[in-house]
């Protein structure tokens, strides 16, 4: 018999799926970065259950154990909706961190939306993979969502870039986030968008109070109870607000550090000057002494400048960036006041009292005048934290209100049974009052993680070399485990284990760095931990050449058949996840074809040696392909195998990466061909192609 080629062998392994032997081609480095030493007192994979993708969530999250199971699987819920939201936007911008799973007509280039980018820069602090903040944070101050728009009504009228369109908060989450990192030098390199994106405010500055003023649509929150009491309750009731001002504080006072640890001092000395002013304009114009609550002020026709009646929940948000005064706390007493915020799926946007809560709600979305709104309780929340651990001790609420919140908030997050987190919720019934089907799903507008970690858990980020631990945990609580948490280069493990039974680590509070303990105290409490910096080796920046989120122009991609709905353009449109609705996948569904194929042109000769495939299985008419081949176009025009491939896994799983790395060569398009398993379509959610720029 004659011998077969080596091409043939190659070629007939390709087909059946087995991939070649791994000392063909050397795997490139992982795709995910490493964990490094640490802990495993933590079972991960009954944490994570069935989430898809496990390795993503094990390199990059910090675990958490609690004895309360609905806090605790929101909490891995909501790290599956942050990873859903990771857009890769192609070789110019990399990432950004999206608010909704599918793109709508009034964000920025490429889908971002600046309203929630300070909650997803809170929230994604906490990863171990620092690429994507660090792009979505230059993607807003110097990319595209720093650029031009036009400033018509839809998109607000009162500013002309994309990084206006809406309040944030960029440069206090900016250290927010180097404070986790200790990354202060890519902190700094931001220093002049900083603050030029903090001068851009200055067309809505009023000299007459000393306080900018905002329309509450542009705050995201239109038809409020602001809003309400002027001609126009989409897009009027023009007004100093006590979230713009607040968030100029705060963006005031991080510019400042952030000069003084360049040595600037004199934009030091002027930005913490600034936030004096706009401080003590603020309790000039916006609290409300009779009221004890931080007011929403009419700009127009409003002489005396008097504050509406109603108390909003945006009367917090000074306590969550530390710019209300410790003498204002009374203003808590309406979070659990019957006729204030208190609800059992609460707080709601606006007191019960008011003429105008929930009016007009049942109406269709939006209006932020009684409904539960996610982007608000994380607010509240962050606020109540730091009022219980940053604040001087007092006496109207403690950490078991901030623990009944929480678990509220996280109560709010299911839809039947099942976690789910949308754009609003009644804040007295078990349901999402604004959810629109193939939009609202996984909607990423609002913090969890964060509280869970920053508040339940106490993790205190601090600019020195230290953390402060600090639960507001219940007394009753008899364990709980935090382990393998990044910061500032090392592996944070704290648990709580009240007689070691649980961890069999001991009694007692104990504090692990890389794995070894540090610190103990018999009871949790407040406990500052010294953290020398470890090393932080960067990670390697890639581009992925095949992603376009527009669907336009290249790369492009084509199939030999696709299931309605399941277009071509949706493999490599930036985004990856799992779900049915809206879609994010490509599918060969009905097809009679005994094998069908996707095919990525790049639109120019491209160097290829990293190919990531997600495979979907929906666990019935789609499912990973029982063997695939992955060709490139030749000079010649003709499709090729790809040789000396090394893939991992060796046999395609679905709802998880597959990776296919062999030696660079240059070509001008990818192919997978896939042999479907009997009775079933196989799909694609991502067809990326990684490499070093």
């Amino acid at each position: 018999m004659p011998r077969r080629s080596a091409a043939l062998v190659l070629t007939a392994c390709l087909a059946l799926g087995l991939g070649t032997s791994p000392g063909h081609a050397t795997p490139a480095a992982d795709p995910y970065p490493a964990v490094g030493a640490g802990t495993r007192f933590l079972d991960q994979d009954r944490l994570l259950g069935d989430l898809p993708e496990p390795g993503w969530f094990k390199a990059n999250i910090p675990f958490v154990d609690l004895p309360d199971a609905q806090v605790q699987e929101i909490y891995y819920y909501r790290w599956k909706v942050f990873q859903e939201a990771l857009r890769n936007t192609g070789p110019r911008e990399g990432w950004l961190v999206s608010e909704f799973l599918g793109p709508v007509g009034y964000s920025a280039p490429n889908g971002g939306i600046v309203a929630a980018a300070g909650h997803h820069v809170y929230e994604g602090r906490w990863l171990r993979d620092t690429r994507y903040l660090d792009d979505y944070l230059r993607y807003w101050l110097r990319g595209s969502g720093a650029g031009p728009k036009p400033a018509t009504e839809f998109l607000n009228k009162n500013t002309t870039d994309w990084a206006h369109q809406y309040s944030s908060w960029l440069a206090d989450a900016t250290v927010a986030r180097a404070s986790v990192t200790g990354d202060w030098r890519f902190a700094t390199g931001l220093l002049p968008e900083l603050r030029r994106h903090w001068d851009r405010w200055s067309p809505q500055f009023d000299t007459g109070t000393g306080l900018y003023w905002q329309t509450p649509v542009w705050d995201a929150m239109e038809y409020t109870a602001s809003s309400y009491q002027s001609p126009d309750p989409y897009h009027g009731g023009d007004g100093f607000r006590p979230t713009l001002n607040t968030y100029q504080i705060a963006d005031a006072r991080a510019i400042a550090a952030l000069s003084r640890r360049t040595g600037d001092h004199t934009t030091a000395a002027y930005f913490t000057q600034r936030a004096r002013e706009l401080s003590a304009a603020q309790e000039k114009w916006l609290w409300d002494a009779n009221s004890a609550f931080y007011k929403h002020v009419m700009r127009d026709d409003n002489p005396d400048r008097r504050k509406i009646a109603d108390r909003e929940q945006i009367g917090f948000v000074p306590w969550a960036f530390h710019t209300a005064p410790a003498a204002n706390a009374p203003a808590w007493a309406q979070l659990t006041d019957p006729q204030g915020f208190d609800a059992p799926y609460g707080p709601p946007t606006v007191e019960r009292r008011s003429r105008w809560f929930m009016h007009e709600a049942d109406r269709g979305c939006c209006r932020w005048d009684g409904p539960s709104w996610p982007y608000a309780t994380s607010q509240t929340l962050t606020g109540l934290a730091n009022l219980l651990i940053d604040y001087p001790r007092q006496s109207i609420v403690d950490k078991d209100d901030y623990y009944t919140a929480l678990r509220r908030y996280a109560l709010t997050q299911y839809k039947n049974g099942r976690p789910h987190v949308a754009e609003a919720h009644h804040p007295d019934r078990p349901q999402w009052m604004y959810d629109t089907p193939g939009h609202s799903q996984d909607y990423n507008h609002s913090t969890y993680t964060d509280l869970v970690l920053s508040g339940l858990l106490g993790v205190r980020p601090q600019p020195d070399s230290s953390v402060l631990l600090h639960p507001l945990t219940p007394a009753d609580w008899t364990h709980f485990a935090l382990e393998n948490l990044p910061y500032h280069g090392r592996n944070l493990t704290v648990l709580w284990d009240k007689d070691g039974t649980k961890y069999q680590q001991g009694k007692g509070f104990r504090v692990y760095l890389d794995g070894k303990l540090v610190a103990t105290r018999p009871t949790p409490g407040p406990l500052r931990v010294p953290v020398p910096d470890g090393s932080r080796q960067p990670l390697p920046h890639l581009v992925d050449d095949a992603a376009n989120p527009t669907g336009q122009g290249h790369p492009a991609a084509t199939a030999s058949y696709a299931n309605p709905g399941d277009e071509p353009r949706r493999a490599n449109d930036g985004q990856n996840h799992f779900l049915d609705v809206p879609t994010t996948r490509w599918t060969s569904y009905r097809s009679a074809n005994p094998q069908d194929w996707l095919a990525i042109d790049f639109g120019r000769p491209t160097t290829v040696s990293d190919v990531r495939l997600y495979f979907y299985d929906d666990r019935g008419g789609v499912q990973p392909p029982a063997a695939f081949a992955l060709q490139h176009r030749h000079s010649d025009g003709s499709w090729q195998d790809i040789p000396t491939q090394h893939r991992a896994p060796a046999t395609p799983i679905g709802n998880d990466l597959t990776r296919i790395t062999f030696p660079p060569l240059e070509t001008t398009a990818l192919r997978v061909v896939g042999t479907p398993r009997p009775g079933a379509a196989f799909g694609l959610t991502a067809f990326q192609s990684w490499r070093a720029p």
